[in-house]
């Protein structure tokens, strides 16, 4: 599985492409904090990123809204390797 980065209009929200379902059907899931992320392996452990402020998961793809303070060439990189590992 690869995943790809594509940056947004919204300098602080990035896509993350999965090439695979991440949630069933057309249903979305939106995660504001990491008490809403409980039982969802993949945002739990997104959230256990510094710099990860919301997610967004839909058909194929996660949308990370990152802190202000954050930098996507740091984050990047890290979320990509995050889903990888459990999306597998």
């Amino acid at each position: 599985m690869t995943v790809v980065f594509q940056r947004t209009p919204n300098p602080n929200a990035g896509k993350f492409v999965v090439g695979k379902a991440v949630v069933e059907g057309r249903a979305s899931k939106s995660f504001f904090g990491p008490e809403q992320a409980a039982g969802v392996p993949v945002a739990e452990a997104l959230f256990a990123l510094d710099g990860v402020a919301s997610l967004f998961m839909v058909e194929d793809f996660i949308t990370v809204t990152k802190a202000a303070d954050a930098d996507w060439a740091a984050l990047a990189p890290r979320v990509i390797a995050t889903i990888e590992a459990k999306l597998e």
